[in-house]
């Protein structure tokens, strides 16, 4: 099985997803990120419909042990499970009187353990980047349901997930707003009724920007996103359209749609968060305030509507709504991540990898905003397409594109 073309939808087209009695036991990957701490506050609010068995971080062992003092709390976690990566915070997370009570080995170790911790029901992927990869796989194959905010993990793997999920019986729903939107749009339809699906964009903080101005775009300017709240890599990620494209490759597994019928379309106003085209022309969207609490609780909880204290939209002071294609002239990487796409493969990884190692030299002030492109270009231009059989593989191919990425960052 390969990472190019999945059999069949990832996602259960023309199903329900199954369910769960009682609180939903959940273990909780990135915990001290903006998922997590999002996925925390659903569960404070919520203890009776979520606990959380697992929480992990990479180093932020300070903050694990308030969010886990809050869960007790209200009853929410009974000392769950703890899992640091970095060497030193696992040390210092051993001398903590609450997170050394059930603490997993340091490193990838604990991390995996994690993902296939004994009686849990769902697994939140909050994880950044490809590390992503390895722990999606791990849930899918004990069977859980993959709450995935981890969209490398189907844009590297997406065929290794497919496989995952249909050997261990598990169910993937994502909770990206825009593919959330759609699953929302799609829950319990045949895939038969399907034509295409039409994403939403915000554009970023740059998205009315010339080319003079974009050269010019510092650190600040890129991060000061206009709706959404989310951390740095991904908030850079909207900036440039690569979030977008890899929105797209998520979606044509997800779905099992072809590329040519995914569209992609800006919106600032971030409120119709994406559409589902049917065969006779309707069109249906998910419509709501950008708030990532909604498709987390609606994923964790099986697809279910569960009371929220979140903004509502008024639609008498809303107005219109502004829809425009993306302009992929200044941002071409939306386009490089469609040509990846169709590649599949090798070129997936390689796209992921160049973009996490342009973004982290442009926050750490190393390149210009639109060096990040032109990495990628690079690094995809230098790149043999292939076929991805195993975890080992990819995992080869993702070192070798970020050591063709690095190379390009002094040039620059």
């Amino acid at each position: 099985m390969t990472s190019r073309e999945p059999a069949l939808p990832l996602y259960h087209l023309g199903g329900r997803c199954r369910s769960i009695p009682g609180p939903v036991r959940t273990v909780l990957l990135g915990a001290t990120g903006s998922i997590g701490t999002q996925t925390v506050d659903l569960a404070l609010q919520h203890p009776g419909e979520i606990r959380l068995e697992g929480l992990t971080t990479r180093s932020r062992v300070a903050d694990l042990a308030v969010l886990v003092k809050r869960l007790e709390d209200v009853g929410a976690a009974d000392r769950p499970w703890i899992s640091v990566l970095d060497i030193d915070a696992h040390a210092a997370a051993a001398a903590d009187p609450i997170l050394s009570r059930r603490l997993l080995p340091p490193g990838e170790d604990g991390l995996l353990a994690a993902a296939g911790l004994e009686g849990v029901d769902c697994v939140v992927n909050g994880l950044v980047g490809a590390a992503g990869l390895a722990p999606t796989l791990v849930a899918a194959e004990r069977g859980r349901r993959l709450a995935l905010a981890n969209k490398e993990s189907l844009v590297i793997g997406g065929g290794l997930v497919a496989e995952a999920v249909r050997r261990g019986g598990a169910e993937v729903i994502p909770v990206d707003s825009e593919h959330s939107a759609l699953a929302q749009c799609l829950c319990g339809r045949s895939p038969e009724e399907l034509e295409s699906l039409i994403l939403t964009a915000s554009g970023g903080p740059c998205r009315d920007w010339d080319a003079v101005q974009l050269a010019n775009a510092s650190r600040a300017d890129v991060l000061a996103h206009p709706t959404w709240e989310m951390g740095p890599k991904i908030t850079v990620d909207s900036a440039t359209l690569m979030n977008k494209g890899l929105e797209v490759i998520e979606a044509h597994v997800l779905f099992g749609v072809a590329y040519d019928a995914i569209d992609v379309v800006v919106h600032p106003g971030s409120v119709v968060h994406s559409l589902a085209v049917f065969r006779d022309g309707a069109m249906m969207a998910q419509l709501g305030a950008p708030d990532m609490r909604v498709p987390l609780l609606y994923a964790i909880t099986g697809e279910r509507h569960l009371p929220l204290a979140t903004d509502r939209i008024d639609l008498k002071a809303l107005g219109a709504l502004r829809f425009a294609a993306p302009d992929e002239e200044r941002f071409p990487c939306l386009r490089l991540a469609r040509d990846a796409g169709r590649a599949g493969g090798r070129m997936t990884i390689a796209l992921n990898a160049a973009n996490e190692e342009a973004v982290a030299a442009f926050l750490a002030d190393r390149v210009g905003f639109l060096d990040i492109p032109r990495i990628i270009a690079s690094t995809l231009d230098s790149t043999e397409p292939a076929d991805v059989s195993d975890l080992e593989t990819a995992l080869a191919y993702d070192r070798e594109a970020r050591r063709l990425a690095k190379e390009r960052i002094p040039t620059l």
